[in-house]
């Protein structure tokens, strides 16, 4: 029950935290203001649907599927872009990356392991 609130919370802080740093992480970071951007608005809605299930008293079992799928697709993502930008991106820009990868990444693997706690529908 308490990851889904985790789960959006913390996709709400990124999304503040980096729209309010985010002139000055793209350039730290060595990564184009426009991820970053995406990146924010991603998290932004995804913070919303996760929040949204974590208040239901009853989730159907579709609802958590695609959040466990939006989290393993967007850990995919960070690691995608990880490698095509580490070329140019600062170290600390592809720490980023891959930090979000492996905690979104995570959280598809509990989600779907507790999936069946998680499902009160």
């Amino acid at each position: 029950y308490y990851l889904l609130w985790i789960d959006g919370a913390a996709a709400a802080t990124a999304a503040v935290l980096l729209f309010g740093l985010s002139p000055w992480l793209s350039h730290w970071y060595g990564l184009p203001a426009e991820l970053l951007q995406l990146i924010v608005l991603v998290s932004l809605g995804y913070a919303a649907y996760s929040l949204n299930l974590a208040r239901l008293s009853r989730r159907p079992a579709w609802a958590l599927l695609l959040l466990v799928s939006a989290n393993a697709l967007w850990a995919l993502l960070c690691l995608y872009w990880a490698l095509q930008y580490g070329a140019t991106a600062s170290l600390l820009g592809v720490l980023h990356l891959l930090v979000e990868a492996l905690f979104v990444g995570t959280l598809a693997l509990l989600e779907w392991r507790w999936r069946a706690s998680l499902h009160v529908a």
